[in-house]
Order: C-alpha cells, then sequence, then structure tokens
C-alpha cells in the first residue's frame, strides 16, 4: 500500500492527540507513517506512541541543529522525507504552526494544498476532504490534483485507534538550507496551564456568552465535572469577562469537538462560523427563540445559572 506520512505534533517529545487521529486517518489512505522532529533523548517515548497508534515506520530527525528556528527547517525535513518515500499523502495538524509548514512545503513540492479539513475519506484511491467554508454556510468535499496531496486536518475529526505491533524505526539526516534559518525564536513566554485541555483539541467544550452576565463559575464547574475545555462567545470577550484566547467563532478560534454545550450564548453567525462541525451541540437559553437552537441536537431552554450546577452536580454523583 503506498505510505500516508504523517508529521508527529508533540509538546517536548509529548504526543498530543491530534497526531493519534491523524494516524487513524493515514489507515484509511494506506499505509501509516510517522515523521518525528524533535530532541534525541525523546524520540523514543516518541516512536513508542506514534507506533500503538498505527504507526508502522517513524522517520526520526534529530532536531539538534534546527530547534529554535521557525517552521522554515521542519518545512525543508519534511521535504526531504517526501522525495525519499514517495508518500501517496501528507497529513499534518491544523495548528497554526502546522497550516504554515504544510504551505511552505506545498510550494517546495509543487503540490496542492487542502487546510482545515474536518474530514478525509478515500475515493478512487485519492484522499477527498470535507471542509466548512464560508463562515461555515457551506460543507465541500476537495481533492489535490496536483503532486502530492498535502493536507491540514483539524482536531477531533477521527478516532484515535490502538493496534498491536511495532513499527521499524529510520533515523534520517537532513540537511538545512541557510536561508531557512533566518527566523529564531530568541524569547518565549510558557503559557500558564489552567489544567483543562487545549481548546482546540478537546473532545468536549462547554461555552459561555452574554447570558452569563460576566460570572464563569457555573460554565467552568461543568466543564470541570466532564473534563472539558471552557470556550466563550465574543460578547463575553468584549465584555472583558474571559481572555480572547477563549473565544470561539469567526473572529476567533474554530473547534470541532466531540460534544459542544453553549451556555447562554444566542447564536450569532459568527460564533456558529466556530463551531457548528461540531458532533454534538447542546444549548442552554432562557429565549426560545435564540438562533442557536436552530443549530443544536438537544436545547433547554431554561436558565444557566440552574441548569449547569444540575447538570455538574448530577455528573459529579455519577462518578462516584
Amino acid at each position: 500500500m503506498t505510505e500516508i506520512l504523517v508529521l508527529v505534533d508533540h509538546l517536548e517529545g509529548a504526543v498530543r492527540k491530534p497526531t493519534y487521529e491523524l494516524l487513524a486517518i493515514a489507515k484509511r489512505l494506506g499505509t501509516p507513517s510517522a515523521v518525528f522532529i524533535g530532541g534525541a533523548d525523546k524520540a523514543d517515548a516518541a516512536v513508542a506512541a506514534v507506533t500503538k497508534f498505527g504507526a508502522e515506520k517513524v522517520y526520526v530527525v534529530d532536531d539538534a541543529e534546527i530547534k529554535g528556528y521557525l517552521v522554515a527547517p521542519k518545512a525543508e525535513a519534511l521535504q526531504q522525507i517526501a522525495a525519499q518515500a514517495s508518500p501517496g499523502a501528507i497529513l499534518i495538524s491544523s495548528s497554526a504552526e502546522g497550516k504554515e509548514i504544510a504551505g511552505r512545503l506545498a510550494v517546495k513540492l509543487d503540490s496542492g494544498l487542502i487546510t482545515d479539513a474536518v474530514d478525509v475519506q478515500v475515493d478512487g484511491g485519492s484522499p477527498v476532504t470535507t471542509q466548512s467554508v464560508f463562515a461555515g454556510n457551506f460543507t465541500v468535499q476537495a481533492k489535490v490534483t496536483q503532486g502530492t496531496p498535502i493536507i491540514t486536518v483539524k482536531p477531533n475529526a477521527a478516532a484515535p485507534e490502538e493496534v498491536a505491533g511495532a513499527g521499524t524505526v529510520e533515523n534520517v539526516t537532513v540537511t538545512i538550507s541557510d536561508s531557512a534559518k533566518k527566523a529564531q525564536v530568541v524569547a518565549s513566554q510558557p503559557r500558564q496551564s489552567s489544567g483543562r485541555p487545549e481548546l482546540t483539541e478537546a473532545a468536549i467544550v462547554v461555552s459561555g456568552g452574554r447570558g452569563t452576565g460576566g460570572d464563569f463559575s457555573e460554565v467552568e464547574g461543568l466543564a470541570d465535572s466532564l473534563g472539558a475545555a471552557v470556550g466563550a462567545s465574543r460578547a463575553a470577550v468584549d465584555s472583558g469577562w474571559v481572555p480572547h484566547t477563549f473565544q470561539i467563532g469567526q473572529t476567533g478560534k474554530t473547534v470541532s469537538p466531540q460534544l459542544y454545550i453553549a451556555a447562554g450564548i444566542s447564536g450569532a453567525i459568527q460564533h456558529r462560523a466556530g463551531m457548528q462541525t461540531s458532533k454534538t451541540i447542546i444549548a442552554i437559553n432562557k429565549d426560545e427563540e435564540a438562533p442557536i437552537f436552530e443549530l443544536v441536537d438537544f436545547g433547554v431552554v431554561g436558565d444557566l445559572k440552574s441548569v449547569l450546577p444540575a447538570a455538574s452536580s448530577a455528573i459529579t454523583a455519577s462518578k462516584g
């Protein structure tokens, strides 16, 4: 079968969930192979992780000489591996860095690029993607018609699949041009962790809007009982109630979780554009005419300050 390359998304060697989802998609298209670009001391753990989720081969690139530079060296490394492997497709997570790498790689390989796919299937031997476009008003299918298909995929597009067996490992030495090393990170600010999942990767998201009145305690309580991430509408962010990093919508982040709970959010088109590809949507709103109810799978007409604590208590009780 044709080899399908998956770029491993990791943080200091700890493989992130979107990589496992990409490996599940790669298995539909051909033979999954992973590309790990990172420290040699982190490689063994990363290899064990990706082979557990289906990688039949792992290309390992020691990043000792390119660590600290921006995305260009990673694109060159992928280009050289692709020239060696002649893959049927290259899958990359739809993070900001992932899309930048994919764009540079597409130029280097003279290949077509599709970004922000929410599903990838195979049709006639070629990958066919599903995307949500024009602020979420349309769903389209597309395929690459030139070169090696390069596809970035949003988190939660597939369920990770553990497999039995072990993959082979190939250590790869790459040559990085001087031009790829012109942009370098000279300082960084560590993120303060809330202990909750990353918003764009979370399987469950609980969001609050204007209806919270600025008090997100009920939203956060339900999120914590579910192990979910916390999101917000633009109205809540513009009011200064939560940081912009929480914002979901056309001018914020796009999420596609298995479960999305909207509390006190009216459902303006700008917000819907950022969450309407969620697999299951639940809304809680006092206004039974709120536009969000046109989109949901389940709706509750009621006060979120009563509904959310009751739901949190029931969930907590069921666990224990």
